[in-house]
């Protein structure tokens, strides 16, 4: 069957309305296959929806995705409406199959799964601005508070031991052990660097078993460019892409943002001299984070939120650093030293956070109210 075909058979099957005008392929994601399809619907002009076919190589139990995903934007819906939010454009709305499912299974076995598109918001891939990372955090922060009474443990977890980073450090140390590409013997300084850090691989399943920190809903992928900034206030409006949503801490959210948006060079630049944790950019980010959160999280949770950064981090340059070591069969590399180079700049952050390790705290301290 071509792909022609095969899009034909699966947008028969959703409850679409209206003559369809167009289908075309949408966004740069890495993960699922996306198109972006075009409605002419009488008295309401064109409506765009998104259509996506799920990667099921990653997330293997894509039914179990879709009850999280329809069973947390539910949720999110009633208390946008409580507060007096748009729904429409505050979270995802998705559109069921002609059966009342919120996925289709094609007949070559993959799974497909629709969303009204959001108009007049975009999505940007690298914070260019002090405000748009302050606006990230909002949002995010704000994704916590909305979900703080949603019941976490009866979300499915998609993904196992996605941030377990105790588990993950086990992981690590058999790929040394294993060595099924010869690699262990150029990189002994990288894998010292985490041997010496098995109290920061342990230290949040730890603070969770201890109860110190509370089980919520997480997003687990808090990237700038899984916010929607609304064009025209430039305000964040939506969080997208809930595919890792699951159990999980919230200082992970708060951590692999600032991972990703505070550090002062690209994941992969080769020149470590240009890499640090920007202050000023984890402030920035605290304050939106705390801010949006609107007093739901725990003051524990919130003096945590430095080591949220450090394990984030550090658990990223490990699993950068495995997949080196076990043949790069995870990560996508552009050359031979690609996951090398990804793990040295998160190492670096480390660094620079265990340097700048009081500064953290004392921004974060400054907030806590």
């Amino acid at each position: 069957m071509s792909r022609e075909e095969l899009l034909k058979e699966v947008i028969n099957h959703f409850d679409f309305t209206g003559t369809l005008l167009k289908v075309e392929p949408y966004g740069s994601g890495h993960i699922n296959d996306t198109y972006l399809l075009e409605y002419k619907i009488k008295h309401r002009g064109i409506v765009p929806i998104i259509l996506q076919r799920m990667n099921t190589n990653i997330f293997k139990q894509p039914i179990e995705l879709m009850e999280n995903i329809l069973n947390v934007t539910d949720f999110l819906r009633e208390k946008i409406i409580e507060n007096g939010g748009n729904p429409e454009r505050e979270t995802l709305t998705v559109i069921l199959n002609k059966l009342g499912k919120p996925y289709y299974l094609d007949s070559e076995g993959y799974y497909w799964r629709a969303y009204h598109f959001i108009t007049g918001a975009t999505g940007y891939d690298e914070v260019k601005t002090d405000e748009d990372f302050y606006q990230s955090a909002l949002a995010f922060g704000k994704f916590q508070s909305l979900l703080a009474d949603y019941p976490a443990d009866t979300l499915h977890e998609t993904i196992a031991d996605f941030h377990n980073t105790k588990v993950r450090f086990e992981v690590f140390k058999n790929a040394v052990k294993e060595n099924v590409v010869g690699r262990v013997k150029d990189v002994q300084a990288e894998i010292d660097f985490v041997l010496q850090r098995e109290d920061v691989a342990n230290i949040l399943t730890d603070m969770q078993a201890s109860g110190e920190l509370p089980l919520r809903v997480t997003h687990n992928d808090t990237k700038l460019n899984n916010v929607l900034i609304d064009d025209k206030t430039h305000q964040g409006i939506c969080v997208i892409d809930l595919d890792t949503v699951m159990p999980g801490l919230a200082i992970n959210d708060f951590g692999d943002s600032i991972r990703f948006g505070a550090s002062t060079g690209a994941e992969d630049e080769k020149d470590l001299s240009k890499i640090e944790c920007s202050m000023h950019l984890f402030e920035v980010y605290t304050k939106g984070f705390i801010e949006g959160c609107n007093g739901k999280l725990t003051s524990a949770e919130i003096n945590a939120l430095p080591i949220g950064a450090k394990v984030m981090t550090f658990e990223c340059g490990m699993r950068f650093l495995t997949d080196y070591l076990q043949g790069d069969t995870y990560f996508k590399t552009k050359y031979s030293t690609h996951n090398l180079d990804r793990c040295r700049t998160q190492f670096k952050l480390v660094a620079d956070m265990e340097k700048k390790w009081n500064i953290m705290n004392d921004i974060v301290a400054k907030y806590n109210h």
